[in-house]
């Protein structure tokens, strides 16, 4: 055999073109890790989770003293005119006194009804109930990705299947068009077969238009152009066997509903707290002031100057009698809103339930759909063949061939469509069952822990940088 190198070169060719392009893909579970750190949607709510967790140290300043200073300065001046008895001439005299004045004020609350305690136990309870926010955001982002992939994939797919419906059609327009000639076919067969291929090319521009959004999606979920999309099974190791399992698990487990429960807890301290207004309070105050003051007067005489250091620290009682009936129409309106936060417990726990019945419905949907469409798709490509072989010997016409093949695209669409809607309802079921997080997916991307931020500002008394240093 002959040395080629044209030959050799070409294998060699392609065969970099394809593992680069294999070592370039991006699997399902890399584009879920790449949404897990870039998604701005979900940066966005880690930002909102440690802006609340400041309302814990807002909440433990009650228990700090509180220091203000005050300086004050200012010049009284007098101009007196008298006219004493027996004399016809006024008398004036004029004097101008200056003073400035310090004052440095402690308060150190000792009781207040019960409202510091609770204030702290609220703040801490909306830091539990926005983790589970965070944790359900990053669930929908995880969800979304899942759902991109797919779209990228099912799109790409639809027109591939659409182009080759197409190639499919220009032979069957050639091949009406060299019977019509040679007096074997009609012109209404030429008329049909041209008739579907432009229908099918409207198909392929709509497929194309359907990928493009699809890609502009993806990047809008992951943060970059899909690359060498693989297609992945459904996530069958986190199913449970029966929805019953799968409800179990979602009413102990999903963030909705967590955190519904946390906000209850929020509102129940809120209701503590309005009512401590009720109740007297008592805090520990000193104060120490310094002035200095002094006198001119017109008459020459030397000025008179004066300083004054003061000290003091009292206990203060502050006993509530009435003010108005607002606190009371407050507690009213807190225990309306522990109310409420109550039922919306109630209506997580529906919501939960008709979304994880909705998925699994759909998993299992599209795991019939599958089998039916397999089948569909085999009888469908034999039928195709036997009636293009019919027509060969006259046996069928040009719309049979054409009717035949569009049952063939019809049921392949019904295919990938099944398959992509399998693995969408997979990971759907997961999420439902507040089970789809980074552990158990096992990405490969740092944890956000949002405790570590929680722990650098609980106890931070001072200080306007935040940990990341703005």
């Amino acid at each position: 055999m002959a040395f080629r190198p044209s030959l050799y070169l070409s294998a060699a060719v392609g065969l970099f073109l394809a593992l680069s392009g294999a070592a370039s893909a991006e699997s399902l579970q890399e584009a879920m890790a790449a949404a897990y750190a870039n998604n701005p949607s979900l940066n966005a709510a880690r930002a909102g989770t440690r802006a609340v967790d400041e309302n814990v140290p807002q909440a433990l300043s009650g228990y700090r003293p509180t220091i203000n200073g005050q300086i004050s300065a200012g010049i009284t001046a007098t101009d007196t005119r008298l006219r004493p008895q027996g004399m016809s001439n006024w008398a004036s005299a004029y004097t101008d006194t200056g003073a400035v004045r310090g004052e440095i004020k402690i308060v150190q609350p000792l009781y207040m009804g019960g409202r510091i305690d609770n204030g702290v136990k609220r703040a801490e309870s909306a830091v539990k109930a926005s983790r589970e926010q965070l944790r359900n955001t990053e669930q929908s982002t995880l969800l979304d990705t899942a759902s991109a992939y797919m779209n990228v994939i099912l799109s790409g797919q639809v027109l591939e299947l659409r182009k080759s419906n197409v190639a499919f059609l220009q032979e069957q327009v050639r091949a009406s068009n060299d019977r019509f000639s040679v007096g074997e076919g009609t012109r209404t067969d030429v008329s049909q077969a041209q008739a579907a291929l432009a229908a099918a090319t409207a198909a392929v521009s709509a497929a194309q238009a359907d990928l493009l959004t699809a890609r502009a999606n993806y990047v809008k979920v992951v943060g970059h152009e899909p690359k060498g999309l693989r297609s992945p099974g459904p996530i069958t190791k986190l199913l449970p066997a029966r929805l019953s399992a799968a409800i179990d698990a979602s009413r102990t487990e999903h963030p909705m509903i967590r955190a519904a429960i946390h906000n209850a807890d929020t509102a129940s301290y809120n209701v503590e707290i309005q009512e401590g207004a009720l109740l007297p309070s008592f805090v520990l105050q000193g104060t120490v002031s310094s002035a200095f003051a002094g006198s001119v007067s017109n008459d020459g005489s030397t000025p008179d100057r004066a300083r004054s250091l003061e000290g003091s620290v009292a206990a203060v009682l502050s006993i509530p009698i009435y003010q108005g009936g607002s606190e009371y129409a407050t507690v009213r309106q807190a225990k309306e809103e522990l109310g409420q936060a109550k039922l919306q417990v109630d209506v997580a726990r529906m919501s939960v339930d008709a979304a994880l019945a909705q998925a699994w419905s759909a998993l299992e949907s599209a795991r019939a759909q599958i089998v039916a469409a397999e089948a569909s798709v085999k009888a469908s490509r034999l039928a195709l063949e036997g009636v293009v072989e019919e027509q060969k010997v006259g046996q069928r016409t040009t719309l049979d061939v054409l009717n035949a093949q569009s049952t063939l695209i019809d049921a392949r669409l019904s295919e990938v469509g099944a398959q992509a809607q399998f693995v969408v309802a997979s990971y759907s079921v997961v999420a439902a069952m507040g089970r789809l997080d980074r552990e158990r997916l096992g990405l490969k991307v740092t944890a956000y822990k949002p405790e570590h931020h929680y722990e650098q500002v609980r106890d931070k008394w001072i200080g306007l940088r935040t940990p990341d240093g703005r």
